[in-house]
């Protein structure tokens, strides 16, 4: 069967009230560097050029359960959860489902995000 794809993931985009806020914690959190920065977007992309996180300023708050999210691979998961906790961001919930734990966190605009090791 032939591919059909019409790209490749550049980005997640996240809705968040304070860009600057944002912004420090996930470049802080994942390693992430300013790509291009415009009023009311931040493009954040990892040093190797990988998939990044936009960050977009929005006057309304978070509403309701994300319809999507992140997922996260880290080495250390509790260490990980701990760093999330660090940078202004907090723990939701914890999950496992068939011998595979994860942390549900969120960022300080309350966006979720999934922390498994793997």
């Amino acid at each position: 069967m032939a591919s059909l794809s019409i790209g490749e993931i550049s980005a997640v985009v996240l809705d968040v009230s304070d860009l600057e806020r944002a912004k420090e914690f996930w470049i802080r959190l994942l390693g992430l560097e300013v790509q291009i920065e415009i009023p009311d977007f931040a493009f954040l992309k990892p040093p190797d050029g990988g998939a990044g996180i936009t960050l977009q300023r929005v006057d309304e708050p978070r509403a309701g359960k994300n319809r999507a999210h992140p997922d996260l691979r880290v080495h250390d998961r509790v260490a990980a959860r701990q760093r999330v906790l660090d940078l202004g961001g907090s723990a939701i919930a914890e999950a496992e489902y068939e011998g595979f734990p994860w942390s549900v966190m969120a960022d300080p605009d309350g966006n979720e995000f999934c922390i498994g090791e793997g």
